[in-house]
């Protein structure tokens, strides 16, 4: 074989040689996370053989021809010299994967590898093959390839790959990619994953359903539904959600229809999505023949999109005697925020039979927002097991898994069978009533306010109003209140902005104690221009809260990001960066791309003439030197004479 690739690295916490096949077993099972046109790969027949099994089982699959089947041999047999550490008749490990794309250009046709691991000489070797009508296996010579990994020095390794016919290497992008690709991407990946030491907290994707059928089912629903994209008319990014609920729509049909062939049931299953948001899960799962409805407590303006078949209520959701869903097969929590801890508790409730999925988002408790207790653990896998664990209180045999989908928060939660037997309903309802009792805490006080919630072994004082939750239970407002400091009275936020502002062109601009001489000489000329127009100092976000009242900080509190928010809202006049607060300079925004490691500076075209100016600006009013740009470069308006109205409609006020 010929070595196209070399990759030398070292091994810093002596994770090889074992890192190595942690590594290709990457590659192997999970092809899709560094080959993006792939969705994944399946395996079978993985056994360990010996040279003549190894020989008889390449001929039968592939009906390759003495002189072909000779030669594929020899290279396994014939990659190193025999020694004594590597007797002649020695062991393989055998596997055969099949390659999963994304979007499906080879028809009938499928493209499989025969894997062969030698683990004395820690080398693996790919034989592609392709399965055309039915049975009949070719085996593609040219693209037979190894990865090996060699001892350089003690601390120093080395992977290498290489081919057995790189003259004749056949790319199509996908199943076969281009030879600099494996030696460029796949090799230091490869050289990365073998010396990590750290492993993920959460399970591989889809290990619950077939990739295969996903990978299907996925495209044919993207084709369907992507022209949702161009008329979206909800404020949120398009394609994420249109595309993530696409994925997680066609992770639950792939289940229920693997469930319904494993019951053995002919009819689709029923569902309810608590806390549907803009609906589009609801209006796909319907689509595609599931009868169900979503309840939000909110309705969205992409509802009506839907049509009449797309069921979806606008109501608040408030568990008690009265939510329960016994009609109901399924029960959906998508990213249902404080209603997640609820979704298993309910699905027990409303029938023995009733089964739920759940995708946690943002952490809430029963009763408020959920409290840390476990340091060691990030807060996203420290929620996963209390769900989990509130899921087994409840009687599931709860299942793990991850999808994939364009958020950071991808890890479901899946109930489909009990842990007790129906004559034990009594009891598992009891153990649920005490599940409620001892994650209970006193009437919520004033909004913002969060208690501490004790441990699902733990008890708190206090009582619900009923055994179930309800009059405990807070359910969101219908109109969600505006608090990114939007809405705060103008004159407020014009006070605290006057204040910072001025306060720090009260302080002398930092400069470093010690500056080369030569280089302040050649930049002495630029300065002396900017240097006439004050940006003042700067300030940390703790020093200018201290600038501000107890009863202004007070208020600020009880928006999303307080000050900082306040602060990075006003643009205009600050520039907030690591945690610092400066005067906005608004010639140095004039240059783009003036970021270091991002090329040359260009300058911007300066402000078309006659565009409109809807904002005054605010150095023109209040700077001691006015605005540092013309009237034709500033954005915004000097003086009532350049400001034009905004041609944007008027928002309705919120109530």
């Amino acid at each position: 074989m010929v070595k196209q690739f070399e990759i030398k690295f070292s091994d810093e916490f002596n994770a090889l040689p074992d890192g190595f096949w942690s590594a290709v077993d990457v590659w192997i099972k999970k092809p899709h996370v560094v080959n993006k046109r792939l969705c994944g790969a399946t395996q079978t027949e993985d056994r360990d053989i010996d040279i003549r099994e190894l020989e008889d089982f390449v001929s039968k699959l592939t009906k390759c021809g003495t002189d072909e089947l000779s030669e594929v041999v020899s290279l396994l047999d014939s990659s190193t010299n025999h020694d004594a550490d590597h007797p002649i008749h020695r062991q393989w490990s055998l596997s055969v994967r099949t390659i999963i794309p994304k979007v499906n250009t080879y028809g009938t046709n499928v493209h499989k590898e025969i894997i062969v691991k030698d683990i004395g000489r820690q080398s693996v070797i790919f034989l592609p093959i392709e399965q055309e009508n039915g049975d009949v296996h070719l085996l593609r010579k040219s693209n037979i390839y190894q990865i090996q990994l060699h001892g350089v020095t003690n601390e120093e390794w080395m992977l290498s790959l290489r081919v057995l016919h790189p003259e004749e290497w056949l790319c199509d992008g996908v199943a076969y990619p281009k030879l600099p690709w494996l030696g460029r991407e796949l090799l230091p990946k490869l050289a990365r994953w073998a010396t990590e030491t750290h492993s993920s907290e959460f399970k591989s994707t889809l290990s619950l359903i077939s990739v295969e059928k996903y990978s299907l089912c996925y495209q044919q629903l993207k084709d369907k539904y992507k022209d949702m994209v161009k008329v979206w008319p909800e404020v949120t990014d398009p394609e994420k959600f249109v595309y993530e609920d696409v994925a997680i729509a066609t992770y639950l049909l792939v289940m229920w229809e693997e469930e319904r062939a494993e019951k053995g049931l002919t009819a689709k299953q029923s569902f309810v999505d608590l806390g549907c948001g803009n609906g589009l899960l609801v209006h796909i799962l319907i689509n595609e023949g599931h009868p169900g409805k979503g309840i939000d407590v909110r309705k969205r303006k992409i509802w009506d999109m839907y049509g009449p078949d797309t069921h979806l209520e606008e109501a608040a959701i408030s568990p008690g005697e009265g939510c329960l869903f016994p009609h109901a097969d399924w029960l959906i929590g998508n990213h249902s925020d404080e209603l997640t801890p609820w979704i298993p508790l309910i699905a027990a409730r409303s029938s023995f039979s009733c089964r739920y999925f759940v995708l946690p988002c943002c952490f809430f408790d029963f009763f408020g927002k959920y409290q840390r207790r476990q340091c060691k653990k990030s807060q996203y896998r420290e929620y996963i097991e209390f769900i989990a664990e509130v899921s087994a209180q409840c009687g599931y045999n709860t299942d793990e898994d991850c999808l994939r989908i364009p958020s950071t928060k991808r890890v479901c939660l899946v109930g489909k069978s009990r842990s007790y037997v129906a004559s034990e309903e009594s009891l598992a309802e009891e153990r649920r009533r005490n599940l409620l009792r001892l994650r209970q805490c006193p009437p919520p006080g004033p909004p913002g306010e969060h208690h501490h919630h004790g441990d699902v072994g733990g008890q708190e004082e206090g009582g619900c109003h009923d055994a179930w939750g309800s009059g405990v239970f807070q359910p969101r407002e219908r109109i969600e209140a505006v608090r990114n400091c939007g809405g705060l009275p103008r004159e407020f936020v014009d006070g605290v902005v006057l204040h910072v502002a001025n306060t720090l062109l009260g302080q002398t601009e930092e400069r470093e104690e010690e500056k080369d001489k030569e280089e302040e000489e050649e930049k002495e000329e630029e300065k002396s221009d900017r240097d006439t127009w004050k940006t003042g100092g700067s300030l940390s976000i703790g020093e200018v809260a201290e600038l501000l009242e107890a009863s202004t900080l007070l208020r600020l509190k009880k928006e999303c990001g307080g000050l900082q928010t306040l602060l990075k809202n006003n643009h205009q006049v600050f520039r907030v960066m690591g945690g610092r607060v400066h005067i906005r300079d608004w010639r140095a925004s004039v240059l783009s791309g003036g970021v270091a490691g991002r090329g040359k500076a260009k300058r911007k075209p300066p402000t078309p003439e006659g565009a409109v100016k809807t904002r005054p600006c605010w150095f023109h009013a209040h700077h001691p030197g006015g605005c540092p740009l013309p009237t034709q470069q500033c954005p915004f308006a000097h003086g009532h004479a350049d400001l034009r109205p905004s041609t944007r409609p008027i928002k309705k006020p919120r109530h």
